[in-house]
């Protein structure tokens, strides 16, 4: 079925054009005919024509016209419009109570009214509590890690004891991270510190040791130092480790500063906002701090995933890309 979809340039424009009618068709048959066929049909029309084009995206390497760096976020751009849409489409016909869950329309001027609002949760939840979090965190787990390396007594004592408290509920600690610190920012810097902490230092001290016995010996038949061992082969072998460190804490950061705030705020940030609107029953500023919050975890996501492929392009992770 996917084979019959059309390979030129202006093939794929009359399948956008297609999709396009029938999303519009679709919409402008939703207020005279909420419950009729012809709606649901549109529809599930709409939601075939897009997966079938998603299919093809991903399948095809190339596309005409489309630059290289483009391609790979085709798909997963027409799959996100595509939710968007059938949320919209599905909630307005079944006219789904606001504060039961709000149309992606309803969030979206919603956002437009309270950009300072989002900006200063912005700022103090992601910038001060989340950022500086991880980088005290990932700094000190890079440090630790250097001599987790050089002392065995650390290997085996602390990285278990570190794997016991990574594993500690923060629903827990962060009540506590409040009483300690106060309940501003720094307080969400220490949840932050406390969750990225030990994911980064397990995967740095794995990196360091995944060189292989060959490359070691030939290290010490050069009578290379341990310093000039682990500039020169050791650091650069664990750098995709470091990475899938990096990226992991960096998701973790953001849930941890937002879930922290929880617990003792001051009357600004993301997790203070999501926990006072609930109570109001503004669920489209709830959603509206949530899209905000999944927008920058992505792009901070992303910003570390393309300095990874810069970085360790040797890797055979990152080879065809």
């Amino acid at each position: 079925m996917l084979g019959v979809l059309p390979q030129s340039r202006k093939g794929w424009a009359w399948s956008f054009a297609v999709a396009a009618a029938l999303a519009g068709a679709a919409q402008a048959l939703l207020p005279f005919a909420t419950s009729s066929l012809p709606v649901w049909g549109a529809v599930i029309a709409v939601w075939l024509g897009a997966w079938m084009l998603v299919a093809q995206l991903a399948d095809r390497p190339r596309l005409p016209g489309i630059p290289g760096r483009l391609q790979g976020l085709l798909a997963p751009l027409a799959f996100g419009a595509t939710l968007l849409w059938l949320w919209e489409v599905v909630v307005r016909a079944l006219e789904v109570p606001r504060v039961i869950l709000p149309a992606p329309s309803m969030i979206w001027e919603r956002i437009l009214r309270s950009t300072d609002v989002l900006w200063v949760d912005f700022v103090q939840t992601f910038i001060k509590g989340a950022l500086s979090g991880y980088a005290i965190g990932v700094g000190a787990a890079l440090v630790f890690a250097l001599l987790v390396d050089r002392s065995d007594f650390l290997r085996r004592g602390l990285l278990p004891v570190g794997n016991f408290l990574a594993a500690l509920p923060i629903i827990g600690t962060a009540p506590i991270m409040v009483m300690w610190f106060g309940f501003d920012w720094p307080s969400k810097a220490a949840v932050v510190v406390a969750m990225v902490f030990f994911p980064m230092l397990v995967n740095t001290v794995q990196g360091l040791a995944a060189t292989e016995a060959m490359q070691r010996d030939l290290m010490r038949t050069y009578n290379a130092s341990w310093a000039q061992a682990l500039i020169k082969l050791r650091l650069p072998a664990a750098m995709p480790f470091i990475f899938n460190g990096l990226k992991i804490s960096s998701t973790l950061a953001l849930i941890g500063a937002i879930v922290a705030e929880f617990f003792g705020s001051p009357t600004r940030g993301m997790g203070f906002r999501i926990s006072t609107e609930v109570g109001r029953l503004q669920l489209d500023m709830v959603w509206a701090e949530i899209a905000v919050a999944a927008l920058a975890g992505s792009l901070f996501y992303g910003l570390i995933a393309l300095v990874e492929r810069g970085v360790t392009f040797w890797h055979p992770s990152q080879r065809g890309r």
